[in-house]
């Protein structure tokens, strides 16, 4: 358990500096701690009813409430761990040398949106459709997967999932090279996993739940059921968009911190490593104008990161975290894809080849110019959200 302990005044301390750790059993131990089987002032409140993970139980205690009065007397006995003040850091463990559990717990979440993607398994109908005025049945119905915007969702749900995928195992590259990489090597690779983290946690959170989303549209009505298991997919993966933090967290943990840091040395490497893939963009003909693309959305991240702290005040340049956040994302998905893209292009010719080709295509011209209203916003320091009263909601 996380709480605080009051100071010398009698008062709580403010902030997260105040909050310690504790170990607060079912049943009490002794000295030598061994269970004695007393029972501690914790109580069940009762189950927390959830959207999704329905599979997995989650309570409300209460302590110290008396009904198990401990030793004597109303009150919950908890253990402390540690000293006091350190029960945020000691939940979740973090130094200067890169993420632990904190990291690896945003990756998980990240990843943990990635596999709930149905793949379309189509039927022909059973029976045939009727023409275009309803003049009678045709020879042969259509398939749903011949409608260009069906198409659209199934490859918006590949360029999400198997994009967020590929990410997050880069990212996972980037831990094992702290870890076995040469000195300098290893260095980089924590500096670009600081910078990844947020992305790596809050986009395939963001946009797999998308996939779902779509997922569900695709399936029309049969999708609202449970017919079908995507709306459970959708239940489940709603979660990781709130746990390991939220993505106003996230965000304000990159335009905040992470782009900053080291007088902004991470931002540096990883624009030099998605210049690197656009140089071998430039180099293949059918990959140059995406080459060109990137560049220009980069240049674009770039620009609104200083318009955003040109001011110097925190609170103007955090005002549009999120929306940097996402452009920021998008702009990262986007170099994750054409590094595919070229592997892909120098490929056999196969179906999987082709779709990954499709994916690329379909993210920079769907999904890339979504960042100039995101990063217009940042730019502008726009105050819309911040500036109005809390009575006018």
């Amino acid at each position: 358990m996380l709480a605080k302990i009051p100071g010398p005044d009698g008062k709580l301390p403010p902030g997260v500096k105040g909050i310690s750790l504790f170990v607060v059993p079912k049943k009490l131990v002794d000295a030598d701690a061994k269970l004695t089987g007393e029972r501690n002032d914790v109580a069940l409140a009762g189950l927390n009813h959830k959207c999704g993970w329905r599979g997995t139980t989650n309570t409300l205690l209460n302590f110290g409430e008396g009904k198990f009065p401990a030793r004597g007397s109303a009150g919950a006995i908890g253990y402390l761990v540690g000293q006091p003040g350190e029960g945020l850091r000691l939940h979740v463990p973090h130094d200067e040398r890169g993420p632990h559990r904190r990291g690896h717990g945003r990756h998980h979440a990240g990843h943990g949106g990635l596999p709930r993607q149905p793949r379309l398994r189509e039927e022909p109908p059973a029976r045939p459709a009727r023409g275009p005025r309803g003049e009678g049945p045709i020879e042969t119905a259509e398939r749903i997967i011949e409608h260009a915007d069906v198409k659209r969702m199934l490859l918006a749900q590949k360029s999400y999932c198997e994009g967020a995928l590929a990410l997050e195992l880069y990212c996972a590259r980037l831990v094992d090279e702290q870890h076995t990489g040469a000195e300098d090597a290893a260095d980089e690779a924590r500096l670009l996993l600081e910078v990844l983290t947020p992305i790596a946690k809050s986009w395939p959170s963001e946009w797999c739940l998308e996939a779902n989303s779509l997922a569900i549209q695709v399936h029309g009505g049969y999708g609202y059921t449970r017919d079908f298991p995507v709306e459970q997919y959708w239940r489940d993966n709603r979660l990781n968009m709130i746990h390991e933090g939220t993505h106003g967290i996230q965000a304000m943990d990159l335009l905040g911190r992470k782009v900053l840091m080291e007088n902004g040395r991470g931002l540096q490497l990883l624009a030099q490593r998605i210049n690197a893939t656009i140089e071998r963009a430039m180099h293949v003909p059918d990959m140059a104008v995406y080459g060109n693309a990137l560049g220009q959305a980069l240049a674009q991240v770039g620009a609104a990161t200083k318009a955003a702290w040109a001011s110097g005040h925190p609170a103007e340049a955090l005002a549009n975290a999120v929306p940097y956040l996402q452009a920021f994302g998008h702009t990262v998905l986007a170099w994750i894809w054409l590094d595919v893209a070229l592997a892909a292009h120098a490929a056999p010719e196969s179906a999987a080849r082709t779709g990954r080709l499709g994916a690329m295509r379909f993210f920079f011209h769907y999904e890339l110019p979504k960042i100039g209203a995101w990063l217009a916003v940042v730019s502008q320091r726009d105050a819309t959200c911040a500036a109005l009263p809390e009575e006018a909601f």
